[in-house]
Formats: C-alpha cells, structure tokens, sequence
C-alpha cells in the first residue's frame, strides 16, 4: 500500500477510535537446521536512511527534517525512529547491532501467511499445542486442541494477544510443521535483504537459546514497513481489541491489544510488542500526526513493568514530532 493510502487509513483511524504481553520461555529444541547461527554485531556501520529495499515499497520523496538533540529519558538499550515519507533517520542506538526481539518476531509470521494466502482457510487447533505453551510458559490465548478457525481469525489473535498459541497453530499448518515454517521466515528474510535477522521460532521463544531469533533496530524497521503496506496486517495492528463469535468447537473470544500505546499515545496506528528476560521490552511501532508518519522501535528497555516499552516508544515518538523541516 502507498504511503497516501496510509495516510488516509491512519487519519480515519484516529477520526473514530482517537488515540498493553509478549512471550516467555525456557530453554528448548531448535526447529530449524540453520538455528544455531551465533548472534554477532557483523553490520555494516550506521547509515544516514533506511536502505531502499525498503523504503521503495511504502514511501515517497518530501522534505528533511531538522534533527535538534535527542529524546531524553529512553531507557532501552538500542532504538531507531525514522520518518516513513522520506526514510531520515532522526535517532538511532546501535541501530546495527544485533539483539533478540521476542514477539515481535510474529510480524515475519505474519508476513509469510499473508503472503502464502488463504485466510479464509479454516485450520484446526493441534493437539500438542497445550504441551508446547506449557513447556515454554508461552503468552497464550487458551485455544483448545480441536477447535477450529479461520487463518484470518488466527492472525488477529496471534498480533492482538500475542499468543503462542495462535503462532504454532499457524505455522504447523503452513510449513507444514514448524522447521519447514521457521525455514520459510528465514527465506523470507534474505530475500528481503535482512542479513542480521534469523528466526528459530514462529513466537520469539528465546530457544535453543535466548538469543537465538534475533534482528537489529534498522531491519526490524524495514521489516515493519513492508507489513504495514499490506492492509491485511495493518488492519490487524491498530486494533485495540478483537472479538470473535462462537465458532466450531469455540466459545466466543474477546481479547485486548498487547501494545499499550494503541489507545493511549494519539496517532499510534501498531506494531508489535514483546518480552523475554533476554530481550526486555520491546516494541515496534508507528505513528501518524499531522500528516507526519513516524516508524520505530525500542529493544532492551528495563523489565520494570510491561509498560516500559511502550514509556520509552512515546518519549522517542514526541520528540520526533516536535522535529521542525529542514530549511
């Protein structure tokens, strides 16, 4: 979807809605083959815009913006914030360097569903779904072995929720099985060009080790830009809450959006939350005001409260918007 486009959506989005959990694990077994690449600061050195692989697909050309100082009181340990029209970056911290990034890793998940199709395609919750979340202590949805939903259905409790559940349930049916799905993200990612970014899992379930699935600040912004062009992502992000009906075998489910800027920083329009003792907090994020659009994310802000991603999200967001032109 062009950046208009965007543009428009975000600003009905705001006409009618205005404008809090991640995933934890304990160790376990690799699903894919490649899952013991070491995570290593192998990027190239910080760079002035987001690469065009990226930028070519959501943005357009328009004015710089004046960078005066930084946002002040951001705790986390590395970061970016990048205006989308133009692709400036306006802050960065080690914004190369590599890190786990726990649930934000289901935006890749996403990604490769959404683009495989079939999300009128009705999956059955698998039976060994209840052992997987209980051997992880995964963020869980509660679906039971047997019921049965939409692919459709499944992508909003697995973005909203951010639940386990709905990721396994997801890539056992589109590997088919998880190493051929955790497989599929990895393709994905070298086509995209995202060279310091491997997945081990369809969750962010730091296993075989904690920082097994992991990316930089800068790719997981071109990442979130390319599923924000689709409207199916993106119509799923911005959701404060999801309700689904009674279904087959289901009763009716009413879930609230784990990423607590939706609803609370006006202009916010997604992404993506997560958490691991390993990664902290984390957050992708983007927001529009006044015609402005903003893309970012924190990782490694402090375990303090489930809030502390999002706290350091709205201090990078607000100073970025207070950013003056260029010339």
């Amino acid at each position: 979807m062009r950046l208009a486009a965007r543009l428009v959506i975000a600003a009905l989005s705001l006409v009618v809605g205005g404008a809090a959990a991640g995933c934890s694990a304990a160790s376990g077994a690799a699903y894919a083959q490649d899952a013991a690449r070491p995570m290593g600061s192998t990027s190239t050195p910080v760079t002035a815009m987001v690469p065009l692989s990226a930028r070519g697909k959501t943005t357009s050309a328009g004015p710089l913006l004046q960078v005066v100082g930084a946002p002040q009181g951001v705790k986390a340990k590395e970061g970016i914030l990048v205006d989308a029209a133009t692709g400036q970056v306006l802050w960065a911290r080690g914004e190369n360097t590599e890190r786990p990034i726990a649930s934000i890793t289901k935006v890749m998940t996403a990604l490769v569903i959404i683009q495989a199709g079939g999300l009128n395609r009705q999956v059955t919750v698998p039976s060994a779904v209840t052992a997987y979340v209980a051997k992880y202590d995964a963020e869980s949805a509660g679906l039971v072995p047997g019921q049965v939903f939409t692919v459709d259905e499944l992508l909003h409790i697995m973005l909203v929720v951010s639940a386990a559940d709905a990721a396994y349930t997801l890539a056992n049916a589109y590997g088919p099985g998880l190493p051929a799905f955790v497989a599929k993200m990895n393709a994905e990612a070298a086509a995209l060009g995202l060279t310091d970014t491997h997945f081990t899992s369809p969750d962010g379930l730091p296993y075989p080790t904690e920082t097994s699935t992991f990316s930089t600040p800068a790719e997981l912004v071109e990442l979130g830009e390319i599923a924000m062009s689709y409207p199916e992502f993106s119509s799923i992000v911005d959701l404060q809450t999801y309700s689904l009906p009674a279904g087959d075998g289901h009763s009716a489910y009413s879930f609230s959006t784990s990423n607590e800027l939706l609803g609370h920083y006006p202009g916010v329009i997604g992404i993506k939350t997560g958490y691991t003792l390993a990664a902290g907090h984390t957050l992708l994020f983007e927001a529009v005001r006044n015609g402005r659009v903003l893309i970012g994310d924190v990782l490694g802000s402090p375990p303090t409260g489930p809030s502390s991603g999002a706290q350091d999200a709205a201090k990078v967001l607000t100073w970025g918007f207070a950013l003056p032109q260029a010339g």
